[in-house]
């Protein structure tokens, strides 16, 4: 796969205040965890591989575990995960497929149980970040990082 371009150097002062609200998103008080999980799991739907790769890479950096890291993408039947991180991966699912369906009463009712108002439009913000990155990445065909095969 070859990169297409180079969305910062094309568009860079739109790129800036990308970076704004992403820095935004990051300081908003939710856990540093979660946001990590639900940034992986919205870029594996999307299919994006620079963000699966930055985001599994950075939550290691910050201590998950590489269980719960490999089982993000089957979390409904893992429970290594707290209710409050399912219910967080349940909304970033319906947020990030939003044209399939939007967001069930019975999801937002849940979601209350385990966010308070703000809580949840901080999340609701960081899952349509994360989706702006993923449309970046994945239309521009943004590269990860490639390490070197250890040899057998």
């Amino acid at each position: 796969m070859k990169q297409r371009l180079q969305f910062f150097a094309k568009a860079p002062a739109l790129m800036k205040q990308v970076q704004a609200l992403n820095q935004a998103v990051e300081n908003s008080g939710l856990e540093r965890s979660l946001l990590h999980l639900i940034k992986l799991r919205a870029s594996q739907i999307n299919g994006c591989s620079f963000c699966v790769d930055m985001h599994s890479r950075e939550a290691r950096e910050d201590g998950e575990t590489e269980q719960r890291l490999y089982l993000v993408a089957a979390w409904k039947e893992s429970p290594l995960y707290s209710e409050r991180e399912r219910t967080a991966f349940a909304w970033t699912e319906a947020v990030t497929k939003i044209s399939e369906g939007g967001v069930s009463d019975a999801l937002y009712e849940q979601a209350l149980k385990h966010f308070s108002e703000e809580e949840l439009t901080r999340l609701t913000v960081a899952v349509g970040m994360i989706n702006v990155w993923n449309r970046l990445c994945v239309s521009f065909h943004a590269l990860h990082p490639v390490q070197q095969a250890k040899a057998a």
